[in-house]
């Protein structure tokens, strides 16, 4: 674990977000160094309940809200309202992915906020924008999946049936955009003094996160092509004797390389593969070359004589060998730290490495409600203050909560 000494080191952020997208971009920048307090209703966040639990804790919940603090209010009461009103004055951000209007019905809205503290980086996260004819819907990430054009990118080749990728693109996407958009806010802040409102969708994100490769040949108005033209070949999986891998051959170079590795000269003299354009146009034809030759050979022996050749390669492993991986040792890319709680937790550590404010895991994710004194004394009140709201069930805590299920 690592004290707050990274980029954002003194940036507070008021983290109203649930499940996935904006709890997560919250969580990259408390690994930053910001101090991110995570706002619950009693009920807490439904991500709590979810997925594999140990000691009370949900795996899901805590990798997507490390380094966190958490105040558990219940914000539909007055003095509920008021205490997150009064954190506000001190907050630089303020993140929230309620669906349209919900925000202003609580009466934490961009223009109350901004009443409040003028120069706040208001944030608001949404499925399909704050207006249109799907803005009132609930959404989910194989929603957007669906809508976006990547479970039609996903579709079975044999059958055409659009199917979803088995992770949380869309959602994991727009937490890595909020949170860029988010220091480049703060950054721009640095400059002017002025706020602003950053209005963020998922389906906005994923339409640019694939448009650059599965969308690219709508971009010529007027001349537009297929872009599911050369998708529908084999995946880039392809099985050996004894285990799956993937390769792949971009330049001609690379492909060269491969024709070697394979033992198959001959093929440098196929018109189909002679150019990247004519791979590009044969796509089909040479991914089933690919997966004839591979098939031949055993695992291991192909990937050495692939990487022999700079032609890119690697094993396909399953998630319990990618954290006993040669590389993510070499890279230190999984930490494992003490929880006085949970004992020995394993995360990923903050991917970017910053030479002068280092970045990194500052401790697990919070218990509901595990913050609310500090975070209290700290905006004036006393401990007959805090105690009082206790009692009148407008802080709440892990135990209140179980209490009340």
């Amino acid at each position: 674990m690592h004290d707050s000494e990274g980029p954002l080191a003194g940036i507070r952020v008021l983290d109203l977000t649930v499940i996935m997208a904006g709890p997560i971009a919250t969580m990259m920048l408390a690994d930053q160094g910001a101090d991110v307090i995570k706002i619950e209703p009693p009920q807490g966040d439904l991500l709590r309940k979810l997925g594999h639990k140990h000691q009370g804790m949900s795996g899901s919940f805590l990798s997507c809200n490390r380094s966190k603090r958490s105040l558990c209010v219940d914000i539909k009461t007055a003095a509920g309202l008021e205490v997150v009103k009064k954190l506000a004055t001190t907050a630089d951000v303020l993140v929230q992915n309620f669906r349209p209007g919900a925000i202003e019905r609580m009466g934490l809205g961009e223009d109350v906020v901004r009443a409040i503290r003028p120069d706040i980086i208001y944030v608001s996260m949404s499925g399909f924008g704050e207006s249109g004819p799907y803005a009132h819907q609930r959404v989910y990430d194989p929603v957007i999946q669906a809508i976006s054009g990547l479970a039609d990118i996903q579709r079975d080749r044999e059958t055409g049936q659009p199917r979803m990728v088995r992770t949380v693109i869309p959602d994991k996407t727009t937490a890595l955009t909020a949170s860029q958009t988010i220091s480049a806010a703060l950054f721009a802040r640095e400059r002017s003094g002025k706020g602003q409102h950053i209005k963020l969708s998922m389906f906005d994100t994923m339409v640019a996160y694939l448009w650059p490769e599965a969308s690219s040949s709508l971009s010529f108005v007027g001349n537009e092509r297929d872009p599911t033209v050369g998708q529908l070949g084999l995946d880039l999986v392809f099985a050996t004797r004894d285990g799956h891998i993937t390769a792949g051959a971009v330049s001609d170079a690379e492909w060269q390389g491969m024709c070697r590795a394979f033992g198959r000269e001959d093929l440098l003299e196929d018109p189909r593969f002679a150019s990247a354009a004519a791979r590009s146009e044969n796509v089909i034809a040479r991914r089933q070359v690919m997966s004839d030759e591979i098939a031949k050979w055993d695992r291991d022996q192909i990937l050495a004589r692939l990487d022999a050749e700079g032609v890119p390669n690697a094993p396909v492993l399953a998630r319990t060998e990618v954290i006993e991986n040669a590389q993510a040792a070499h890279n230190a890319t999984i930490e494992t730290f003490d929880d006085p709680e949970l004992g020995p937790i394993r995360q990923p550590r903050p991917a970017a490495r910053f030479s002068g404010t280092p970045s990194g895991i500052r401790g697990a994710a919070p218990d509901l409600g595990a913050h609310n004194t500090d975070i209290l004394t700290d905006l004036g009140y006393s401990l007959t203050d805090i105690h009082d709201l206790e009692t009148r069930d407008v802080l709440w805590s892990r135990r209140q909560a179980a209490r009340h299920d």
